[in-house]
C-alpha cells in the first residue's frame, strides 16, 4: 500500500468534526513523505528527528524518574551533576569535528568527491577517539592533583565517568556523520534512545545482583551503557557508509578541516557551556538534593527543547546545500521555515508541559514539586530562543563561525554572571532566572548577527526578505 493510500485511509477514520483540519494535516504529511527535492528531504529528516526526539524525550524523562525513585534526591543529585559534566566535556573533546562533517559532506556529495568523503569520515572517527582519550587522561591527572579539593561524594563517580570520554566523543562523531547523510534514525536513536534504556537496564541488573542504590552504581551502569551504544553505533555506521560510498581511495585535508573545526569548537563549546552552566553552578553552590530538584525541572522542560534540536538536525545539511548551489532568497526562505517550525511547536508543547508540571514533577518524588516555578521561568527563555530558530546553525553553515563565538561568549558571560549573583540570594529560582535571561540575550544577539552578516531579519513572525538573490562568494 502506498503512503498516500495510507493517508487517505487514516483520513476516513477520523471523526467527522476533526476531518477537515486532520485531513489537511495528514495530506501535508503525505506530501512531505512523497515529494522529491532538498527541501522535502530536509522536512522528512525534521519530521523523523521530531518523532525520534518525542520518543527519546519520553524515554529520557522516564529514565530520570526511575533513577530518582531508585536512588533518592541526594544520590540522584550527585549522579546528574557528574553525568552532566562528563557528557559536556565528552562533547567538547571532539573539537567541532562532528559539525565539520555536517558542513562538508553534503558539498562533497553534491560534487561527487567520494575520496574526500571517505577521508573526512575516517579522519573524524580517529580524531574523536584520540581527543576523547586525551580528555580522559587530562581528567585523571586533574583528579589526582586536585581530588582533595573536591567533595568526597563526587570523586568516585567522576573517576568512572572519565572512563566513558572516548566513547562519548566517538558517538558524537558518528551522530554528525549520520546527520550529514540524512540518516536521522541512525543519528539520533543510539544516544537518545538506546543509551538511556541501557543505563536503566544495567542499573536494574546491578541492583538485582546486590549493588547499593547509589550514584556510584548509576555511573557504573552509565559507563557500560555508553560503551555498548558507541561500539554498536560504530559498526552500524561503518557498514552503511561502505554501502553508500563503497571501498576506495581516500583524500585527507586535515589542516583545512581543523581550521574550520576550531572556530566551530569555540562556538559549540560556548554553546554547550551555556546550556549546562546552570546545572554546573548549582552543583558548585548548592547541595545535591537541590541539584536534583533543579535538574528534574530542567529535564521536564527539555521536552520542549527537542523541538529546536529536531529542526536544527535537519536544517544543517539543507543550509549547507543551498549555500553551495542556491540563492540568497532560497536561504532566507529555508531560515524562516526553520524558525516557524521551531517556535510554534515549542509554544504548544511548552504550554502542555507547564499545565501538567505538578504531575510530571511528582513522578520523581514528592519533594520535586518544589521545582514547578522553575519550569515556568525556564519556558520563557526557551520560547525566546525559539523565535530565531536554528540561527546558530545558519551562521555556521555560512562560514560565520567567528561571529557565533562572540555571540555565545556574550550569552555565556551573562549566564554565569547572573547565576553567580542570583543563586546565593534566590537559590535554585535564581538559577532559573539567570538561565532564562541568558537565553533571551542569546536570541537577540543571534538575530542581530544573522541580520548583519546575511541580510536576513530572522524572526518566527516575519516574512522572508533579503537584500539580494545571489549568494555571496
Amino acid at each position: 500500500m502506498s503512503i498516500m493510500a495510507v493517508i487517505e485511509t487514516a483520513e476516513k477514520m477520523l471523526p467527522a468534526s476533526l476531518r477537515p483540519a486532520g485531513g489537511r494535516l495528514l495530506r501535508m504529511l503525505g506530501d512531505i513523505m512523497t515529494r522529491r527535492g532538498e527541501k522535502a528531504a530536509a522536512q522528512r529528516m525534521a519530521l523523523t528527528a521530531f518523532l525520534i526526539r518525542i520518543v527519546s524525550a519520553a524515554l529520557a524523562f522516564l529514565a530520570q524518574i526511575v533513577l530518582a525513585r531508585m536512588m533518592g534526591e541526594y544520590e540522584y543529585g550527585i549522579f546528574v551533576f557528574v553525568w552532566v559534566l562528563i557528557v559536556l566535556f565528552g562533547d567538547l573533546s571532539c573539537l567541532g569535528f562532528q559539525t565539520v562533517i555536517v558542513r562538508y559532506l553534503p558539498q562533497y556529495k553534491a560534487s561527487g568527491a567520494f575520496e574526500e568523503i571517505r577521508g573526512l569520515t575516517g579522519t573524524a572517527r580517529l580524531f574523536g577517539l584520540l581527543s576523547g582519550t586525551a580528555m580522559l587522561a587530562i581528567g585523571m591527572i586533574g583528579l589526582y592533583l586536585f581530588g582533595d579539593r573536591i567533595q568526597g561524594y563526587y570523586v568516585v563517580p567522576i573517576f568512572l565517568g572519565l572512563l566513558a570520554m572516548p566513547m562519548i566523543a566517538l558517538g558524537d562523531i558518528l551522530e554528525g556523520t549520520s546527520r550529514a547523510n540524512h540518516w536521522p534514525v541512525m543519528a539520533l536513536s543510539p544516544i537518545y534512545i538506546i543509551r538511556p534504556i541501557l543505563i536503566i537496564v544495567c542499573m536494574l541488573i546491578a541492583i538485582g545482583l546486590g549493588a547499593p542504590r547509589t550514584a556510584v552504581t548509576a555511573m557504573q551502569a552509565a559507563l557500560v551503557a555508553t560503551y555498548l551504544t558507541a561500539l554498536g553505533q560504530y559498526v552500524a555506521t561503518l557498514i552503511r557508509l561502505r554501502r553508500h560510498y563503497r571501498h576506495g581511495p581516500s583524500k585527507t585535508d586535515f589542516l583545512s578541516w581543523l581550521s574550520v573545526a576550531f572556530p566551530i569548537f569555540l562556538i559549540e563549546g560556548v554553546s554547550f557551556l551555556l546550556t549546562n552552566s546552570d546545572v554546573v553552578v548549582v552543583g558548585i553552590f548548592l547541595a545535591p538534593h537541590e541539584v536534583a530538584i533543579y535538574f528534574a525541572a530542567a529535564k521536564t522542560m527539555a521536552l520542549v527543547h527537542f523541538i529546536n534540536f529536531s529542526v536544527k538536525a535537519a536544517s544543517g545539511p539543507r543550509f549547507s546545500s543551498i549555500i553551495a548551489e542556491g540563492t540568497r532568497a532560497e536561504l532566507a526562505a529555508a531560515a524562516f521555515d526553520a524558525a516557524r517550525w521551531t517556535f510554534w511547536p515549542a509554544l504548544a508543547v511548552g504550554l502542555v508541559v507547564l499545565a501538567s508540571g505538578h504531575l510530571l514533577l511528582s513522578l520523581f518524588g514528592g519533594a520535586f514539586t518544589a521545582g514547578y516555578v522553575l519550569m515556568a521561568i525556564l519556558l520563557t527563555g526557551i520560547l525566546a530562543k525559539a523565535l530565531v530558530g536554528p540561527a546558530e546553525t545558519l551562521l555556521m553553515m555560512a562560514g560565520k563561525q567567528n561571529i557565533c563565538v562572540a555571540v555565545y561568549a556574550g550569552a555565556l558571560t551573562a549566564n554565569i554572571t547572573l547565576n553567580v549573583l542570583l543563586i546565593p540570594y534566590f537559590g535554585i529560582e535564581g538559577a532559573a532566572i539567570a538561565t532564562a535571561s541568558a537565553m533571551g540575550v542569546e536570541a537577540v544577539l543571534l538575530h542581530l548577527a544573522v541580520r548583519r552578516t546575511l541580510g536576513i531579519a530572522l524572526f518566527a513572525f516575519a516574512r522572508p526578505a533579503t537584500a539580494g538573490n545571489d549568494m555571496e562568494a
